[in-house]
């Protein structure tokens, strides 16, 4: 009832559902406008994020850009290099992280499927413990990565990647030494001495 007398309900007084619970009426009271929208625009929202985050892994995100332009100012460096395919020169190229990062990039590119993502072995060796097969030395890795081994279960890359890609590849891989990525491929070879540049 309204306070000036009259019988027509007020539209500013709350409105009852109905319902009772042990006697006690709820107030109808519904969620402002606003609140509603915000609520909307959080599922979008989660929306765009899953696709930004999950479905293209980050590839959409403004640090992946970046990482993508330190890696083609790398490549452009990278491409004007000589690089040896020695001992000292793969020794700095396991410190060196615009190279470990193109690096990565041509491991994940290519090696991948046999190796694992990170380098912890699918039906090939795993790469980040510290057990080896064909290596011995640091400037094997490039031996392995040209040449192959076991009849082509390790493919020659010689005629596909160039050398500068071979040399930072192992670089990379010789990086990846003791690292021990979860769920790595069992422990395969011997343990060779530590990498020096001799």
């Amino acid at each position: 009832m309204s306070s000036d007398g009259n019988n027509a309900p007020n539209k500013n007084e709350p409105h009852l559902t109905g319902h009772a619970y042990d006697g006690i009426q709820e107030y109808d009271n519904p969620l402002p406008g606003w609140w509603k929208w915000l609520f909307i625009a959080t599922i979008a929202f989660s929306v765009i994020y899953f696709y930004t985050a999950i479905v293209t892994n980050g590839q959409l995100s403004a640090v992946y850009s970046y990482n993508q332009e330190l890696l083609d100012d790398t490549k452009r460096e990278f491409a004007s290099r000589v690089l040896k395919p020695d001992a000292p020169t793969l020794m700095e190229l396991t410190h060196d992280a615009d190279m470990l990062r193109l690096g990565k990039s041509i491991f994940q590119t290519n090696c991948y499927t046999c190796h694992g993502r990170d380098g912890q072995g699918l039906q090939c060796p795993n790469l980040t413990d510290n057990y080896y097969i064909h290596v011995k030395k640091i400037t094997d890795f490039v031996d392995v990565i040209t040449n192959g081994r076991k009849n082509g279960a390790m493919p020659a890359w010689g005629n596909r990647l160039t050398p500068n890609e071979i040399i930072v590849v192992a670089g990379y891989v010789a990086s990846l030494r003791g690292t021990n990525v979860p769920g790595g491929r069992a422990a395969e070879g011997v343990i060779p001495p530590p990498w020096s540049d001799k």
